[in-house]
């Protein structure tokens, strides 16, 4: 994929009604998730954006101001996204676009193992075909697609500071990549298309959602995060300061309040499950995951030697708990030397990656260039420029304006 700073890109003369409702959808089927990307036409009362152009290049063709659109469902319910895709008729659009009759397959880009799961559910309810992309593939375009051409994707979170990052577009590789989904993925990043999955843990959000579920009886996600943030770990995590009689142990580095064993005081407190307040139990294996899952991440960047480590998938939400958690422990383990970055975008990077697809299967007209707009720099470090942004720039997954040329 081309990637530019464009100054101006071409227009031409109106276009057809029906060229101006060509849109296209991704989907990235996960075992807990579905993640929508579409196209969809721009509206100018939307204030929650992120601007890119997009532009191929091409002096003589048409351009659509549109934007991606972001959406998702939980995969137990995915009657619920097939009624939202028929009911915004984008399973439509794809077809319009290549010009297909109304006999031929419409065929929509789609990752994840639900892309093979659901193939024929699909297809019987929407009369689509999925064409497969793979998993990682598409991870690995959509995070450096997001990291190349998005304004304010990157930021850091650590004690309650969340600051927007400007990544070094000539320092960008390599990075691991750390995807929290159902499980955890880890994916070192060499290079556009040039990656290895080099390690992972089955510890990850779908560990999160069952043992909370079965502990506290939340149905949701949303409900167990929410939970969460009225509860005290320290009531059933075993501290430090617990087995020093409230003292650090500072021989080796370890503060009184730092966690000795998660749930360790649930062994001696001769309590049943009843007993402890759901949130609490919700806060303390919140943290128990991210704890694990920040210094695995550590320990495979130190195995390579990489100082940048992005965080994505659904688990994080853009809760300032969880990212906290996992940013402290990057920063314990690394003694101060890596630092965890996270994307606004979080969850969407297998979507994004097989919605960018369709470019190298003859969607030639999409080329996505950087932005010309900059934001305002108060702070570097590593080679990386961090801005603290304002309370508007910080809503969950906006979507994206751009230009689709047509040829």
């Amino acid at each position: 994929m081309e990637i530019g700073n464009l100054e101006n890109h071409a227009r031409s003369e109106p276009m057809e009604e029906s060229q101006a409702q060509i849109s296209h959808l991704a989907l990235d089927i996960g075992g807990s998730l579905v993640k929508l990307v579409y196209f969809s036409q721009n509206s100018e009362d939307d204030s929650s954006k992120s601007n890119v152009q997009v532009s191929n290049g091409n002096k003589g063709a048409a351009v659509i101001e549109e934007k991606l659109q972001f959406a998702k469902f939980e995969t137990a319910k995915i009657h619920d996204c097939i009624d939202f895709i028929k009911s915004k008729q984008l399973r439509l659009t794809g077809c319009q676009h290549n010009g297909a009759s109304a006999n031929e397959e419409c065929v929509i880009k789609a990752t994840g193992g639900g892309a093979y799961k659901f193939a024929d559910l699909f297809k019987e309810k929407l009369g689509v075909c999925l064409s497969k992309e793979d998993e990682m593939d598409s991870l690995v375009a959509g995070a450096n697609f997001l990291l190349k051409s998005v304004q304010d994707e990157v930021f850091t979170y650590m004690d309650g500071q969340k600051e927007f990052a400007q990544i070094d577009q000539d320092n960008l590789y390599p990075y691991l990549l750390v995807n929290i989904g159902s499980g955890v993925s880890m994916i070192k990043v060499d290079g556009p298309g040039k990656f290895e999955r080099v390690s992972g843990t089955n510890v990850g959000g779908g560990t999160f959602w069952g043992l909370g579920r079965l502990l506290t009886k939340c149905k949701s996600f949303d409900e167990l995060l929410e939970l969460s943030h009225r509860g005290n770990n320290r009531v059933i995590d075993m501290l430090v300061g617990d087995i020093y009689g409230g003292t650090d142990y500072k021989k080796i580095g370890l503060t009184s309040t730092a966690i000795a064993s998660s749930f360790g005081k649930a062994i001696s407190d001769n309590k049943e499950l009843e007993d402890y307040k759901p949130e609490d139990v919700t806060r303390s294996l919140l943290r128990m995951i991210s704890n694990n899952i920040g210094q695995i991440s550590y320990l495979n960047a130190l195995r390579f030697g990489l100082k940048r480590i992005f965080f994505a998938g659904f688990f994080l939400r853009g809760h300032a708990y969880t990212m906290d958690t996992i940013a402290v422990a990057v920063h314990f383990w690394s003694k101060g030397e890596a630092k965890a970055m996270f994307l606004r975008h979080e969850g969407f990077l297998g979507a994004l990656g097989a919605f960018m697809s369709y470019e190298k299967h003859g969607f030639d007209n999409l080329m996505v260039h950087q932005l010309v707009q900059q934001s305002p720099i108060c702070a570097s470090h590593g080679g990386d420029k961090t801005h603290s942004p304002a309370d508007s720039e910080l809503n969950d997954n906006p979507s994206i304006d751009c230009s689709l040329c047509l040829s």
